[in-house]
């Protein structure tokens, strides 16, 4: 095995973990990707000699990478800021397979993505780095040009804007499943109280349905069952398969064998807190949902 073969066998295996802290900066397992391949192109080229841990090498390479991406959206006008979904990751009901369980370990639900797309770059990064994968503030200065003391301000920053605006689904899957069936069974009936007792009083509903329209919400219990019977909720239900998005309950709705929309439920103690709904007829045609027909 010559050196080039022996330095991509241990990218290999470095992958996942790469791919991991990219999704979790990015949002998106295209850019995700991209930002893999970037890393390797960079160890390619480099002189690794001198290093002695790859492992820690290959994540400030991704990372600042990603950081670069981060820092080029915000620059970018034609892409304003925290209004567009995270792309999700969709998996059958049964189970997530090994490489989708890396991407989504630590319970990367779409409400934290949402969240972490509202924070400033150096703010994610700090904050992914550490929080999700204990790197020491003190390699996490440098790459955001900022002291130790700097980068943990930065994370401490944006913990407190997470931990305030990304609820803790409930674990129990068996569960959350009941509670969206439940939601849907009441759609299609016209049940507007049953709805506003399946939901949480401050729920939100988040729909990406268009690129150049953005996000639209809605907020509160009330509001969320109104639209739910008003948008005809019922209706999709019946075009609606079951699946796990980004580890939680969710559904895929698809007509003449096209999806049209993918639903992230997130459901906090009984109750769901927050629908995320991408309807983008362009990104959801980029979404891997292959695993949906096995």
């Amino acid at each position: 095995m010559d050196e080039c073969d022996w330095l991509a066998e241990r990218f290999e295996q470095h992958r996942p973990h790469l791919r991991a802290v990219a999704y979790r900066m990015l949002g998106s397992l295209a850019e995700a990707d991209d930002a893999v391949q970037e890393a390797w192109l960079r160890l390619s080229r480099a002189d690794t000699s001198g290093v002695t841990n790859l492992g820690g090498w290959l994540t400030t390479v991704i990372a600042r990478v990603c950081l670069d991406v981060l820092r080029a959206r915000r620059s970018r006008r034609e892409r304003p800021l925290g209004v567009h979904l995270p792309e999700p990751i969709v998996s059958d009901q049964g189970a997530i397979d090994p490489e989708q369980q890396a991407l989504l370990a630590e319970g990367v639900g779409l409400a934290l993505l949402v969240v972490l797309d509202t924070l400033a770059p150096a703010e994610r990064l700090a904050f992914v780095l550490h929080d999700m994968f204990a790197v020491p503030f003190e390699e996490i200065g440098p790459i955001v040009g900022r002291s130790a003391t700097a980068a943990k301000m930065l994370a401490s920053r944006a913990r407190r804007r997470v931990q305030g605006a990304a609820p803790l689904p409930d674990a129990d899957l068996t569960r959350q499943r009941e509670v969206v069936d439940a939601f849907f069974a009441a759609a299609r009936d016209g049940d507007f109280d049953a709805l506003v007792a399946l939901l949480d009083p401050e729920a939100v509903v988040r729909l990406d349905g268009a690129a150049r329209a953005g996000i639209s919400v809605v907020r509160g219990a009330a509001a969320v069952a109104e639209q739910a019977l008003s948008g005809g909720v019922g209706r999709l239900a019946r075009m609606a398969q079951p699946a796990l998005v980004n580890g939680a309950a969710g559904v895929v709705v698809t007509a003449e064998g096209r999806p049209i929309a993918v639903l992230a439920f997130t459901v906090r103690q009984g109750r769901i807190a927050e629908i995320d709904i991408l309807a983008d007829p362009e990104r959801l045609r980029r979404l891997d949902l292959a695993v949906l027909d096995r």
